[in-house]
């Protein structure tokens, strides 16, 4: 990735759409299911959404062997998509904004008191 890719954004719209691509082969339900959990993992990106894109390649292979081995998406994901992302995003280390503030303040409150 180049650095012109990287201020445009580029290289994530071309990789967003192999996984449009990649999701018109999976049957419907497990449309869907993808839709959530890419609506669900959204709010754990940081400023730019680069750090989703193995989490959310890792989801779409997991739908993709699953749905070849015929599988429901209910046994795969759960009936707690949310919960499924959270737990996702919590393994993969990637923090909500709420999390960065909350540790911008931390530090900023221990900066001001000399600690």
């Amino acid at each position: 990735m180049n650095f012109w890719e990287k201020i445009t954004g580029s290289d994530m719209t071309k990789e967003l759409k192999s996984f449009e691509s990649r999701i018109k082969k999976l049957p419907a339900d497990y449309q869907a299911a993808w839709a959530k959990v890419f609506a669900s993992l959204w709010p754990y990106s940081d400023f730019t959404g680069r750090n989703l894109m193995p989490i959310l390649d890792g989801v779409l292979g997991l739908l993709e062997e699953t749905a070849a081995d015929g599988q429901s998406v209910q046994e795969v994901l759960g009936d707690d998509i949310p919960g499924f992302c959270s737990a996702l995003a919590g393994e993969e280390g990637a923090k909500s904004f709420r999390d960065k503030w909350r540790d911008q303040l931390n530090h900023n409150i221990a900066k001001k008191l000399g600690k």
